[in-house]
């Protein structure tokens, strides 16, 4: 595993939290994150003996976290809110209490603190609004990946990429990319997949790499790619963010704590910033939806492993199939059939309905459509069961 291009440290911290889970497989954990048997109960017996300082390597000097009691409560308050510029009175009073300080104020005294010392800015309190969210009912149920749009730095621009886990809200990833298309993304979430394993269903929106505005196309590369790999795939409706609502409530956090000046220079210092605080939101950041939890306390990896090697695709011995030509079509009894242009060369299967003349039309277990033979000019009718 490319552990040089992220934080050892951070690794390190995921690597025992997820081995800490209940039910958790040391052999698989290790696999993915490409150490030995030893090395891994090595760091958990570190880590139970000594928390976080305990996975520091042995031939570093130790980091140093600051255990400076601040003079008076106030100024404690106001040095960690300096340090997370964007947590609450909630967040707050939850950190200081569960790292053992004592004599730790009420939420909405920590609160009158921050507006005494002009920490809050009444605007931006009247956004944080909570929207009443569904909750997927396990870990990797769903993922919700989208691109924050894309950032200045100081040579060139960042598309940073999201992967959060619905029901843990645990951010599986967050990736500096130099663009969205579909090679860099398959890159970065294969990287994921294999330590993480796959999701049940993936959701999107319609823009790309993921989706397409067209509903004729239906289909991209990048959710034929996530079919393969055995992942249902949803979009959410046009013009309703809420349905990714978790993934915007990310990304505004995202940006009120890390897309804020000073601009990094490049995407590798963007990449360490964002390990830096990935680690941070996922292990130590109190979650208010979550009852002040933090995401990694109720995630688990997922037990379906990633496949090095694409499973054939198969059809049952009814079905008729049908190879899709570089035009997007097919052929059948004499006409011509649009599918999909991104199917092209892929093998698609005509099903037989109980309504005689009527089949349907399947890519896998995704549905594209119905066709009507039975009409003297058949036109295949697509379906779209990726909208939610």
């Amino acid at each position: 595993m490319p552990w040089q291009e992220q934080s050892r440290m951070s690794l390190k911290q995921e690597f025992v939290t997820l081995a800490m889970q209940e039910d958790a497989n040391m052999w698989e954990l290790c696999r993915r994150f490409g150490i030995s048997r030893p090395t891994g109960y090595k760091w958990l017996r570190r880590f139970q003996q000594d928390g976080v300082a305990g996975l520091v390597d042995q031939s570093r000097r130790p980091q140093q976290m600051p255990t400076q009691t601040p003079p008076a409560i106030e100024q404690q308050v106001l040095a960690l809110r300096d340090q997370h510029p964007a947590w609450g009175g909630r967040k707050l009073r939850h950190w200081l209490v569960t790292h053992g300080r004592e004599t730790v104020p009420s939420a909405s005294t920590i609160t009158a603190i921050l507006r005494r010392h002009g920490r809050l800015d009444p605007t931006e309190s009247a956004k944080h609004t909570a929207w009443q969210r569904f909750e997927h009912d396990a870990p990797n149920d769903l993922w919700q990946i989208d691109f924050k749009g894309h950032v200045p730095l100081e040579q060139g621009r960042c598309h940073p990429l999201t992967v959060l886990d619905d029901h843990s809200r645990f951010a599986v990833g967050l990736v500096a990319c130099a663009d969205e298309q579909f090679a860099t993304v398959q890159v970065e979430l294969t990287t994921l997949f294999r330590r993480f394993g796959l999701p049940r269903r993936i959701l999107t929106d319609n823009g790309p790499p993921w989706g397409t505005p067209h509903p004729d196309q239906q289909l991209t590369i990048m959710s034929i790619w996530f079919l393969r790999l055995g992942i249902a795939v949803s979009h959410g409706r046009p013009l309703h963010p809420q349905t990714q609502g978790k993934a915007e409530r990310f990304h505004r956090t995202l940006k009120a704590e890390v897309l804020r000046p000073p601009l990094a220079v490049d995407l590798l210092q963007s990449q360490e910033r964002f390990d830096a605080w990935r680690t941070l939101y996922n292990h130590d950041r109190p979650h208010q939806a979550l009852a002040m939890a933090t995401p990694a306390s109720r995630y688990q990896v997922s037990p379906r492993p990633f496949p090095e090697t694409l499973p054939p695709l198969a059809y049952g011995p009814d079905d008729e199939v049908r190879r899709v030509a570089r035009s997007g079509q097919i052929q059948y009894r004499g006409h011509a059939y649009f599918v999909s242009q991104a199917l092209r060369g892929q093998r698609i299967a005509l099903r037989p309905t109980l309504v005689d003349g009527v089949l349907d039309v399947y890519f896998m277990y995704h549905q594209m459509g119905t066709i009507d033979l039975r009409h003297p000019e058949p036109t295949l009718v697509s379906a779209d069961p990726l909208a939610v």
